[in-house]
């Protein structure tokens, strides 16, 4: 069975002001076209369709053009909500959408029920989950003992009492440990919504959502396909793409990228004002992708922004790059800081700013407020 994966489109986005409708539904169509010329037998969206939970008017229309599309193809498409997304919204019209083929999770029940569908092996057993968090989980299982994510994903695919003899498939949207960042990414800092890879192995895929750059994980058969537009600058670099993942016979898979180009790409610059400005310069270049642009002038330029938006009409960010900046102090790099207890990070800021140690009656309280509030309140 050939699945085409995709994930985290954010429909409704904006990056800097921008809004990147016009780039979605650009990105939309060409995965239509992916779809015509591969033919898969089903796809899975693995969430953040949205990037709100009550997404835009023009968002909902530009999503269900797009299912639209895909029912015209006689597709199997399943779907599950995000961080980003409401999953009463997502699952809304789903017992009636199933019978043209689209398939949405309820909110979860404390049940996960699979589709099953056929190929020339035999059954393949699709499973969806949505974005959970370890409250909801224990509303239905009041008896384990959940404190984490890990904790609250582990219930919920053991409860699904998987054949591991048959061929399955999981489709999720959660952070899986050892999973490489980009800055457009919600990331808590610590271990609190970090999932292992192993909690998956009992599937022969695991279609994967939220991270935005595409990468394998655990032995290969885990995956985020990453998003299919550039949302921040850290993106930049990054090539984007679709997923092809081939089931075939019990133990083998395929996984292959499809490269997608935006119609208007990320581009950063760096050099003085005079450069950037010289007409040798941006008549080659693409003035017209999105633009961020560092200048390495000592003095702030004046009226910086507008003039060169005469020259990068879609200009992101404007920055400096010089001896005031540079000795600027910063409390901790992000890269770090990734790897740093958040409750040590605020230890070190409370430092800094009143010149001693936070008391261990102090350092109890944060811990106690961080795991509180991100356990309720993550978007």
């Amino acid at each position: 069975m050939k699945l085409l994966h995709i994930s985290d489109l954010h429909l409704g986005k904006r990056v800097n002001e921008f809004s990147m409708l016009e780039e979605q539904e650009y990105i939309l169509h060409k995965i239509i076209g992916i779809i015509d010329a591969n033919k898969p037998q089903a796809v899975a969206i693995a969430g953040d369709i949205y990037d709100k939970s009550v997404p835009s008017a023009e968002a909902v229309m530009l999503f269900d053009d797009f299912l639209y599309a895909l029912s015209e193809r006689k597709l199997n498409v399943f779907i599950v909500s995000g961080n980003h997304d409401s999953a009463e919204r997502i699952a809304f019209g789903s017992r009636i959408m199933s019978d043209s083929g689209i398939y949405m999770p309820p909110v979860y029940n404390g049940k996960t029920e699979p589709v099953e569908l056929c190929d020339e092996y035999g059954s393949v057993f699709v499973y969806m989950l949505p974005f959970i968090r370890p409250s909801q989980v224990r509303r239905f299982h009041q008896d384990a003992e959940i404190n984490s994510y890990n904790d609250a994903v582990k219930i919920a695919v053991e409860e699904m009492n998987i054949n591991r003899s048959q061929r399955n498939i999981l489709i999720t949207h959660q952070f899986v440990t050892g999973a490489y960042l980009s800055d457009s990414e919600e990331f808590f800092v610590g271990s609190l919504n970090n999932i292992d890879a192993s909690i998956f192995e009992a599937f022969d895929y695991t279609a994967l959502g939220h991270i935005h750059r595409p990468q394998n994980l655990g032995v290969g058969n885990i995956r985020y396909c990453g998003s299919p537009l550039k949302y921040s600058a850290s993106e930049i670099n990054q090539e984007k793409s679709v997923t092809i993942a081939e089931i075939g016979k019990k133990g083998t898979l395929d996984i292959s990228e499809i490269p997608v180009a935006p119609k208007h790409d990320f581009r950063e610059y760096k050099g003085c004002f005079e450069k950037i400005t010289d007409k040798s310069f941006y008549d080659n270049i693409n003035t017209d992708d999105y633009t961020f642009i560092t200048l390495t002038d000592e003095e702030d330029i004046p009226d910086a922004v507008r003039k060169l938006k005469k020259i990068f009409p879609r200009l992101m960010k404007l920055g400096y790059d010089n001896s005031r900046t540079r000795s600027r102090s910063v409390i901790e790099n992000i890269s770090t800081a990734k790897e740093i207890p958040p409750e040590q990070i605020f230890a070190q800021f409370y430092k800094q700013q009143n010149n001693h140690d936070m008391s261990g009656e102090q350092l109890e309280f944060i811990s106690k407020l961080i795991k509180e509030v991100w356990e309720e309140e993550l978007p």
